[in-house]
């Protein structure tokens, strides 16, 4: 049993905003504006409340936790009980500690975002325009929305929207191809502050399973 699937897509998708620098090209700017915005993050701190929502608007599943990010592709993420979970990247790969479970799996990075919208964040893959259709639009003075569709029809996802305020990133929605909602929403921003690397390990007791995907 693996909770690494859909629901902590996000965790990843963020992670890997800090692993590598993003390459775009496109005609009216959006894709370039919104590698910049992303770039000029060093590091990000946020409390975050995750929601899942069903076809019919119905709230499947709500978490809360607290994330840290540093480049290059250091990353912590922590969701609390009574669904407890922890996400770590070192930028070459992902564990992931279940509690509950007394399981740690370990993941290739790569293997784990492929179609995801992760993939797109990770600064491996060119040009944006060349995998996405990349829109945006003004939604006030200071809040500008990012949305990424997929042109292949083989996509995990459907669309992945992004929502900045004064360019710091405060929500992001991702629609999947079950027509299942997850919106991630940060507060408590801290945006490039000094972060210690030790903030980035991950501690478990030492009679946990600990098992590599080797997939």
């Amino acid at each position: 049993m693996q909770k690494f699937s859909i629901k902590p897509m996000f965790a990843v998708a963020v992670a890997l905003l800090f692993s590598s620098s993003l390459m775009a090209a496109d005609k009216d700017g959006s894709a370039d504006e919104l590698a910049s915005v992303l770039t000029s993050y060093e590091t990000y701190q946020a409390d975050f409340i995750q929601i899942v929502v069903n076809e019919n608007g119905g709230k499947v599943q709500e978490t809360r936790g607290s994330l840290k990010a540093k480049r290059p592709g250091l990353f912590y993420w922590e969701t609390h009980a009574p669904m407890s979970q922890f996400i770590v990247s070192d930028g070459d790969k992902v564990e992931v500690y279940d509690p509950d479970l007394e399981q740690v799996t370990v993941h290739k990075l790569d293997d784990r975002v492929q179609s995801t919208p992760a993939l797109l964040l990770s600064g491996e893959v060119g040009n944006l325009e060349e995998t996405y259709r990349v829109s945006s639009r003004q939604v006030s003075d200071d809040v500008r929305e990012f949305t990424l569709e997929p042109k292949s029809e083989d996509s995990l996802f459907v669309s992945l929207q992004l929502k900045f305020f004064k360019n710091e990133l405060q929500e992001m929605r991702m629609q999947d191809s079950l027509s299942q909602l997850s919106v991630l929403s940060f507060d408590h921003i801290q945006l490039n502050e000094t972060v210690d690397k030790s903030a980035f390990t991950l501690e478990y007791p030492g009679d946990v399973d600990i098992i590599r995907d080797a997939s």
